[in-house]
C-alpha cells in the first residue's frame, strides 16, 4: 500500500513521515513528500533529526522521481538540505558507494538546463557536499 503523503505543518509530522518513509523505503512517497514541501523549510522540518539513512533516501528519491521532472526543485532541496543541522556529521560518514549516489543526482543535474540555476552554482554546492 502506497503512503499517503500530506504537507507537514511542523517538525513533528516531517518526522513521523520520514520514519514511515524510512521505515517502507518509499522512494516515491519521499518524493511526493519533497514536491510538497518547501525546500526552504527543510533545515527547520529536519530540526536536528538528519542521518544518513534520511539524507540517502532524500537522495534517491531526487535522482529517481524529482530531478527529471523539475531539476530546479532538486536543486533547491539539496541547497537546503545543506543548511539542515548535522549536515557536515552525516556527510562525513556517508560510504564511498553512497558518495557516488550523491554524485550521480548531481552529474543528472548537470545535464539538465534549468533557469533555477547555474553550472557555477552546482559546481560551488557539490564543494559543499565535499565531491
Amino acid at each position: 500500500e502506497k503512503l499517503r503523503v500530506l504537507e507537514p505543518s511542523n517538525a513533528y509530522d516531517f518526522g513521523q513521515i520520514m520514519n514511515a518513509v524510512n521505515a517502507s523505503k518509499d522512494k516515491a512517497a519521499c518524493a511526493d513528500l519533497l514536491t510538497i514541501t518547501d525546500p526552504k523549510t527543510l533545515p527547520v522540518l529536519l530540526s536536528n533529526k538528519l542521518e544518513g539513512e534520511i539524507l540517502l533516501i532524500f537522495i534517491q528519491s531526487l535522482e529517481h522521481y524529482v530531478a527529471g521532472k523539475d531539476p530546479g526543485l532538486a536543486y533547491q532541496h539539496l541547497f537546503y538540505l545543506s543548511k539542515a543541522e548535522r549536515f557536515k556529521v552525516v556527510l562525513a560518514l556517508l560510504s564511498k558507494n553512497e558518495k557516488e549516489e550523491v554524485q550521480q543526482l548531481f552529474d543528472l543535474l548537470s545535464e539538465s538546463h534549468c533557469d533555477q540555476y547555474s553550472l557555477e552554482d552546482l559546481e560551488s554546492l557539490k564543494k559543499v557536499y565535499e565531491l
